[in-house]
């Protein structure tokens, strides 16, 4: 009887403690967090959605896009984006990377005809191609891209619209971001900012 009723009363103690908890950390933190968001970077927390003229926007019923995720771009006259390991098209239910070690068969074969299609699409050689317009990010959904591959899509996006180089590479200019906190990684081109510039600029 001793331990059945010692066990009731740890089952008990630990019940509370789970209540408890749930309501702390999977209520009124989360809760805080958010209305904290909200009040000092809402465009940030609403999930960074861009309107159709580069601005920011926190109503999806006007955004294209968001400036945290990458988008397939099938239009020549565009940057294209560095490739995607999430499903087919930046699909944000299956972001991941794509796992294969740099030995990898597969990952290799996926580089060399990327690495193909890109120069004949740019008009370079191979070797000019940069590292990250041939493999995917870690997360799949990376929306930027390096100045690199920025400034190698240059001519062509160019030509497409009938826009000087100079233009487009101060578009170009435009849509980098210098490295966060001023010494972490490199600066970076967001392509959906850039893109609806280019859009901008060709009307």
């Amino acid at each position: 009887m001793k331990d059945l009723l010692s066990l009731f009363r740890n089952s008990l103690a630990g019940l509370r403690v789970l209540v408890a908890l749930t309501l702390v950390l999977g209520v009124a933190y989360p809760l805080l967090v958010t209305g904290f968001a909200q009040a000092v970077a809402p465009w940030r927390a609403n999930g960074s959605l861009v309107t159709a003229t580069g601005e920011h926007t926190t109503d999806r019923g006007e955004a294209v896009g968001s400036a945290l995720i990458g988008q397939l771009v099938d239009d020549p006259t565009l940057f294209q984006p560095r490739p995607s390991a999430a499903g087919d098209g930046y699909d944000m239910l299956s972001t991941y990377g794509s796992n294969l070690g740099p030995e990898s068969p597969d990952l290799i074969a996926a580089i060399t005809q990327r690495k193909a299609e890109v120069a004949e699409r740019e008009g370079v050689a191979e070797s000019q191609v940069p590292p990250d317009a041939v493999t995917a990010s870690g997360s799949g959904l990376d929306p930027h891209i390096s100045e690199a591959y920025a400034a190698l899509q240059v001519p062509r996006v160019a030509r497409e619209n009938d826009l000087s180089e100079d233009v487009v590479r101060r578009l170009v200019d435009k849509a980098t971001h210098g490295r966060p906190l001023g010494v972490l990684g490199e600066p970076t081109v967001n392509v959906l900012l850039l893109n609806i510039s280019v859009k901008n600029a060709a009307k």
